[in-house]
């Protein structure tokens, strides 16, 4: 008499939780994680959000259209020259290594990103590295300045954030959207619209 056959356990994966789900993904990507801690358990955690910096400034007013534009222009260049694999900024340049790795396409995009990056100051310069790690890393504002900030010195939300309105309106008059002196002054209106509207807000 035969023996019965064990039936397989069929064992479901874990998913897991410490990274975002295959469903969060479609909607948006996130920030790198920030560690933390749970305040009622004292576990470590990470914490990731979704950012979206330019579409947040777009809603409230603080950009133009242009600014926006100039914005999303930077990143998909970026991200076409692969380089939102390159989590730290380049010290040199942009173009460089091994050319056979690179697709036509990949070196191209790379080169202009190092055009929009001179144009901005360089690397070193505040605008270079706040669109470097914002606009094309996706990091958010904040993270951005008590992380990064300029030349790795932490600078507050309300620094950056008018860093990034003057990053947009070079960016906006570098990519033709606008003439250099109308993108600098609609940076300046927001960014001055935007400190009155902060210092209102504060308690007397």
């Amino acid at each position: 008499m035969a023996g019965k056959r064990k039936a397989k356990r069929t064992t479901t994966p874990r998913e897991d939780l410490s990274k975002p789900s295959k469903w969060r993904l479609q909607h948006g990507g996130f920030d790198e994680a920030a560690r933390g801690t749970d305040p009622d358990t004292g576990t470590p955690i990470l914490h990731r959000r979704a950012v979206d910096s330019l579409g947040v400034l777009l809603a409230n007013g603080s950009i133009t259209p242009q600014m926006h534009e100039a914005g999303e222009i930077f990143r998909a260049v970026f991200q076409r020259a692969a380089l939102d694999r390159v989590r730290t900024m380049p010290m040199i340049r942009i173009p460089g290594g091994r050319a056979d790795l690179l697709s036509e396409s990949q070196t191209v995009a790379r080169e202009r990103v190092a055009r929009a990056m001179t144009h901005l100051g360089g690397f070193g310069s505040p605008s270079g590295s706040i669109a470097w790690y914002v606009l094309g890393l996706e990091n958010s504002v904040r993270d951005w300045a008590l992380r990064q900030g300029w030349n790795g010195r932490a600078v507050t939300p309300a620094i950056a954030h008018g860093i990034l309105l003057g990053t947009l309106g070079i960016l906006t008059a570098h990519y033709g959207l606008a003439p250099p002196a109308r993108a600098a002054v609609c940076a300046t209106t927001s960014a001055l619209r935007d400190d009155a509207a902060a210092k209102s807000a504060q308690p007397q």
